[in-house]
């Protein structure tokens, strides 16, 4: 049973990992490696679940069942078991971004411990007395109760008592990145995870040999959904480094790789353009990516140009093409939503650009002018449904025809935690002229094109200039590949009305080399030169700000709406008066 589907033979995860404690006692679940490099902390699955008991026993003797618990924890495995923990002791589990500790805004975290009514609140020993002073500020976030978990006596876990779950179970909140507002917890099901496990089973062609090696945050979808539980259900070894770990030196992902001979490993687009940036040439004889598969990508747009770059710089270390995997997600289907055959290389299409500005779809040579490259993100695995319908009249689009993406299934979660408005906006979509549903509406644009999904932009993101849609991301591309001075995947574009008017404004982060020299005016004018020529766009204001400074979501997107509030508020991190250029723009929204 070991690599089977395993979905089929469980009801919950506690099961599962009940199981895998009982067959594979000894195997090597997780490896945390410090700094990316050196193995400090070693899971088995019979570890994991004395801990998982002695955690929920705990939790059950405080009257826990049936609440939500925070867990704000630092990259590693204290998190793994504590999850595990809150599920062992039917507790809903709410994983959270630990608050930087220079950093007192703890706006999220807020955010969330109301929404979700939290009462429980776990974490280790090292943040238990820094968490306890903060949260003593803030009444919402006071009146947790603060647990360490990782000084929970084992022994404590001979009396735990094992809840009674099925597979409609809630097993935790998992709290959107907050793009556009604020967050909201999507309820997902012990069945919603089981699905989707399931799926990306046979999507990614997993076997009992596969290896993983990850970075992705764990208190998010892709890093807890993709590189814990997926490794739990195979029954095979997962290595783990920080995001932080990989941020300051990508190599060390690489070497991960290199050294584990890992099968899987992915990340967003950016994490595969921070490597073609940051690896230096005489680093890569190091590196053996040989084993390495499935290299999938998702969360945020995929970019041709980055497979291609990536796969040229690092083909002498044995990775291959073909190992790309871009696939399509979102925490409303609890993290998978399609991809492709991992024995087939990626799908690019090209398609002509301005009639892609009209939500048409017309295929052309990559060398025809205005041609825009788009990637493709597979299809739907076994009875997932995606349906491309036009979000105004709700009817279906045409094959040629760009609509909103929407998903049915299995792994669709139950709605938003306590948001019966927004629940019913999001997943009670049905087609008007065929009346199927419900549907989840994911508020993305997209066509489908001989089976394949290709994923164009946001909705709420469009920027409708003179009756054309533009974008954004086509133009932050431009932006960025305007002078080599601007920071790549760090610049947002957006528009404010003025007189009546939508006019386009650009926020772009400055590498930090170039930060103390660069020629504003030169920089603003190769933007406003290369929109132009791309886009046929006037770009009516430019702010160049600080790296690392752009708002961005947990796992890497950019938030355009933060940039469009910080632009108009003047919030942004920029250097007074070297970084706006004059305009009007300062009085809107004043």
């Amino acid at each position: 049973m070991r690599c089977s589907d395993l979905s089929d033979k469980f009801y919950n995860l506690v099961e599962l990992l009940r199981y895998r404690a009982l067959t594979q006692p000894d195997q090597i679940a997780y490896t945390f490696l410090e700094k990316g490099e050196k193995e400090t902390d070693l899971l088995t699955y019979q570890v994991l679940d004395q801990r998982s008991r002695a955690i929920a026993s705990q939790l059950q003797s405080l009257g826990a069942t049936g609440e939500r618990a925070l867990l704000v924890y630092p990259p590693g495995i204290d998190f793994i078991a504590a999850f595990f923990g809150c599920l062992y002791a039917g507790v809903i589990a709410v994983p959270a971004y630990p608050p930087p500790r220079r950093s007192y805004n703890l706006s999220r975290l807020l955010a969330i411990a109301s929404d979700a009514e939290a009462l429980f609140a776990l974490t280790t020993t090292s943040l238990l007395t820094e968490l306890t002073s903060r949260f003593a500020q803030h009444p919402a976030l006071g009146r947790l109760h603060l647990l360490a978990t990782n000084k929970c006596d084992r022994d404590q876990g001979l009396d735990w008592s094992e809840p009674t779950l099925d597979s409609s179970n809630l097993a935790f909140l998992q709290y959107t990145s907050g793009s556009t507002g604020t967050p909201k917890g999507v309820m997902v099901s012990h069945g919603n995870l089981l699905h989707n496990q399931r799926m990306v089973k046979h999507a990614f062609g997993h076997s009992e040999q596969t290896i993983f090696v990850g970075w992705l945050p764990l208190f998010h979808d892709m890093g807890l959904i993709g590189n814990v539980l997926q490794p739990l259900y195979l029954g095979i070894p997962c290595i783990l480094l920080s995001p932080l770990a990989f941020l300051q030196m990508p190599i060390r992902w690489l070497k991960a790789i290199s050294r584990y001979k890992a099968t899987t490993s992915g990340g967003p687009n950016f994490a595969y353009d921070l490597c073609i940036r940051k690896v230096k040439p005489e680093q890569l004889a190091t590196l053996d990516l040989s084993s390495w598969d499935v290299a999938f990508t998702g969360a945020e747009p995929v970019r041709a140009e980055t497979l291609e770059q990536f796969a040229a710089k690092f083909g002498p270390c044995g990775f291959r093409k073909e190992a790309f995997y871009p696939c399509y997600g979102m925490a409303e289907a609890t993290l998978f939503v399609s991809g492709g055959l991992k024995t087939e290389p990626p799908v690019i299409c090209s398609v002509d650009g301005k009639a892609l500005e009209q939500n048409q779809v017309i295929p052309v040579c990559k060398e025809v002018t205005g041609a825009r490259k788009v990637v493709g993100c597979g299809q739907p695995w076994l009875d997932q449904k995606i349906a491309i319908v036009d979000p105004e009249s709700l009817r279906l689009c045409a094959d040629n025809q760009v609509g909103e993406i929407w998903v049915s299934g299995a792994s669709v979660a139950g709605g938003y935690w306590r948001r019966p408005k927004e629940t019913k906006q999001t997943f009670h979509g049905y087609i008007a002229d065929t009346g199927h549903g419900p549907f989840m509406r994911t508020g993305d644009l997209g066509f489908v094109n001989n089976g394949e999904l290709f994923v164009t932009g946001r909705l709420k993101d469009i920027i409708i200039i003179c009756g054309r849609n533009h974008y954004p991301q086509d133009i932050e591309l431009t932006v960025e590949q305007s002078h080599q001075g601007l920071r790549p995947s760090a610049g947002a574009a957006f528009t404010v009305e003025l007189g009546n008017e939508e006019r386009l404004v650009v926020v772009q982060e400055v590498e930090r080399s170039y930060w103390q020299k660069l020629d504003v005016d030169e920089v603003v004018e190769n933007i406003c030169q290369a929109v132009a020529s791309e886009h046929q766009l006037q770009v009516y204001d430019v702010a160049l700000i600080k790296p690392g400074s752009i708002p961005k979501t947990s796992s890497g997107k950019i938030q355009r709406y933060n940039c469009r509030v910080g632009f108009l508020t003047g919030s942004l991190n920029g250097v007074p008066g070297k970084v706006f250029r004059k305009s009007q723009i300062s009085t809107v929204g004043n």
